[in-house]
């Protein structure tokens, strides 16, 4: 999710960046969101502003020349990435809160603790363990945009999500038929 939530935040932030360098053309607060160039193509793509930092580099000479480009990029990324799966785990009913609430309904208890010491305990790595996860995806999708694959590396990385889980599905659909994945095929 966090991904996705990164993704979505840089999106709106280039429509709205185009949107207004269209109309007010080399207006400062225009230039200072992104100056666009369609380069010949019908594709736009930013040439300076903050909306040029926070896209990827398009090739290991764009990353020589502008290194400053290369490392906003890449701690924009790892850092919204790992923003957004903390607050992801507030919203998401994943909190140490919720963990709680959630072991004291199937009568799980951590031995020694009470349920606000469980509550405290569960923060320390509740919170850590997520932002960790998104740095993680954020790297990925990093590595990805700089090996140059076709579309994005955040585009790869929700279709490989999206595939696994309708595998996940099928194969929990299989299982409760009575047959297993293996039986379908041979």
């Amino acid at each position: 999710m966090p991904i996705i939530l990164q993704n979505a935040l840089v999106s709106n932030l280039f429509v709205l960046s185009q949107l207004i360098y269209s109309k007010t053309g080399d207006n400062f607060f225009a230039r200072l969101l992104g100056s666009w160039s369609h380069g010949g193509s019908a594709r736009s793509y930013p040439i300076g502003g903050l909306c040029y930092y926070l896209s990827p580099p398009e090739s290991l000479r764009h990353i020589l020349e502008d290194p400053l480009h290369c490392i906003v990029y890449i701690v924009f990324m790892l850092g919204s990435c790992a923003f957004f799966s903390k607050t992801w785990i507030d919203v998401s009913g994943s909190s140490a809160r919720d963990v709680a609430k959630q072991l004291k309904s199937q009568n799980m208890i951590m031995r020694g603790h009470r349920e606000t010491s469980t509550i405290h305990k569960l923060n320390k790595y509740i919170p850590t363990a997520a932002a960790f996860g998104g740095l993680c995806i954020g790297a990925l999708s990093v590595t990805a945009d700089f090996m140059g694959v076709n579309g994005s590396g955040t585009g790869i990385l929700l279709a490989v999500t999206i595939i696994y889980q309708y595998f996940e599905i099928f194969v929990k659909e299989q299982q409760e038929m009575g047959g297993g994945v293996a039986s379908m095929f041979f």
